[in-house]
């Protein structure tokens, strides 16, 4: 596919996308950089196109096209100047709340800098008359279109809400911008975002026959807010119904209490690699991504599977555009609407990913419990000393995924909070004393060496606080040795420029913050010092010394690589 055949492939399914997300009029101002949007526009049939040639002239025309029918209307123009014209009709837009959503074309990346004609820095041009801004991709045929529609839902919906108003998306094209020949648009897909879910109403009836009697998993990631218990009370009744299985994350609330279990699976970023696992044929997702790459690239995979995703207005959790219908509700409210609908799929699907998660889980317990130990055992250890009611603040890189792939499940009521939004290992010491503060439980917190260095300031707020840091000193960024390029980077530059072993004193450390202090080299050492640190109180740093090589074996042996 040449150039000018990937620009208009990819316009098309990105103004296709729109019209099937419910954007019905489109003004177009000529030009040339906005030739394969233009084209797009103007033979797609659901779409109703004016133009107009004075670009100011041409957004308030949209304007009032929203304005009268109170849906989202689009203005679209080229490249430089022509897209600052804009500019009085989205601030009016913004002001006045009204759903105008604004396309402007513009040159490629390498174009910007260099005094190519008619090009300007068309980023955020708008600033905050918007309530979002998208700078998309220039045409690339690597990037799955599945991007392209799930983006034209995006926008359409933030247009609409929950407050109006102007959305600005930025797409560049390089030349040659159309192809010699023109082929056929293609069909109008399938609108990804349902908002029904009243009892009986038409959303709600077409899920429960996607569903009903057919194999399926469902996936819980992080599940921001309150009502933790109350979910996983029903998500678990809804796994019962559909007798499906639940992939749970560390941070979904669902791997530790008095609920429902029994379909509750913790070791999938063991075992989702068996190739004789049989496939879903629907996938049901409630909160975040997750964490597990295992996982991630598993959902991947599954091209033939329907996907539902569970979700308020404004989040946008899917990162592999896999999602094919977006349903905008509150998750408790939505399964309480579906659960009357649906009916189980055949025993002998469950059972196969039971068998699955038993022999992981035994994996696993036998993988922690050889010499010398690794993070996976340290955090069975905590989590296995943590008191009922107690809450764990979990670190990033390689503290998530030991607690993911090695922290099972248990009839204990914990809670699992992690800071997962942008990953970072800053700041983590620092969140969990205010966890602390805003809980009277008691609080653990599982970080590596490498996060806690960076959070020195945080240990001032532990002062007169009953928190366990437990900080696994693997070597410094330990997480760098799983990764695909640590293979072919030398040793010693991974040390230098990746792993970066700290030269530091933890005892020097905790003194330094009036924390009492213990080490361990084995699990141990890790239990009597946390039964020790839990039952004297106050906040208390736990080393837990890992040979970086055995952290890196045990790793490498977690997956069980079934036929």
């Amino acid at each position: 596919m040449n150039t000018g055949e990937l620009n208009l492939s990819w316009a098309d399914a990105f103004i296709a996308a729109l019209a099937a997300a419910g954007l019905h009029r489109v003004v177009l101002a000529p030009g040339a950089r906005s030739a394969p949007l233009a084209l797009a526009c103007l033979r797609r049939p659901e779409l109703s196109c004016e133009v107009m040639t004075d670009e100011r002239a041409a957004g308030y025309f949209a304007l009032g096209l929203a304005k009268a029918e109170c849906v989202p209307a689009a203005v679209l123009c080229t490249s430089g100047t022509a897209a600052a014209n804009l500019l009085p009709a989205v601030m009016e837009a913004n002001l006045a709340g009204v759903p105008l959503l604004v396309l402007t074309a513009d040159r490629p990346p390498e174009a910007h800098g260099w005094g190519a004609n008619q090009t300007a820095d068309q980023l955020r041009l708008y600033g905050s008359q918007v309530r979002a801004f998208h700078a998309v991709s220039v045409p690339d045929a690597a990037v799955d279109q599945a991007y392209l529609r799930t983006l034209a839902a995006r926008l359409v919906e933030e247009c609409q809400g929950p407050l109006p108003g102007p959305v600005h998306a930025n797409l560049p094209f390089r030349e040659p911008l159309l192809p010699d020949h023109i082929p056929p648009p293609p069909p109008l897909p399938r609108p990804p975002i349902r908002t029904e879910t009243r009892a009986g109403c038409d959303d709600v009836t077409e899920l429960a026959a996607m569903l009903t009697g057919r194999p399926g998993v469902i996936v819980c990631g992080e599940m921001p807010g309150t009502g933790a218990q109350a979910f996983a009370a029903a998500v678990t009744a809804l796994a019962a119904v559909l007798d499906a299985p639940i992939l749970a994350e560390p941070l979904s609330g669902l791997r530790h209490g008095a609920h429902d279990r029994s379909r509750v699976l913790a070791h999938q970023a063991l075992f989702l690699r068996q190739e004789s696992l049989p496939q879903p044929e629907w996938v049901l997702r409630f909160g975040a991504f997750p964490v597990s790459r295992v996982v991630q690239r598993w959902l991947g995979k599954l091209g033939a599977a329907r996907h539902v995703l569970v979700a308020p207005p404004g989040r946008w959790p899917d990162p592999l555009w896999h999602t094919d219908q977006w349903v905008r509700a509150e998750p408790a409210a939505f399964i309480a609407a579906l659960s009357p609908h649906v009916s189980a799929a055949p025993a002998a699907w469950r059972a196969a990913w039971s068998r699955a998660e038993t022999d992981a889980a035994g994996h696993a317990a036998r993988t922690c419990a050889q010499d010398p130990w690794f993070e996976g055992t340290v955090a069975r250890c905590l989590l296995a000393a943590l008191p009922v009611g107690g809450n764990c603040f979990v670190g990033n890189s390689l503290a998530i995924r030991a607690v993911d792939a090695f922290g099972g499940t248990s009839a204990r009521s914990l809670t699992l909070h992690g800071n997962r939004g942008a990953s970072g290992i800053d700041g983590n010491v620092a969140t969990a004393a205010g966890i602390a503060v805003a809980s009277d439980a008691a609080l653990a917190v599982l970080i590596g060496d490498q996060a806690a260095l960076h959070d020195c300031g945080g240990f001032t707020a532990l002062a007169g606080r009953d928190v366990v840091v437990v900080v696994m000193d693997n070597g410094g960024g330990g997480i760098f040795d799983h990764l695909p390029f640590a293979k072919s980077v030398p040793d010693t530059l991974l040390r230098r420029g990746w792993t970066a072993p700290p030269q530091v004193d933890f005892a020097a450390l905790a003194a330094t913050f009036n924390l009492r202090h213990a080490e361990a080299d084995d699990a141990a050492g890790l239990d009597r010092a946390l039964v020790q640190a839990f039952a004297a109180g106050g906040p208390w740093l736990l080393r837990a010394r890992i040979d970086r090589r055995a952290s890196q074996a045990r790793f490498d042996m977690r997956q069980i690589r079934g036929g």
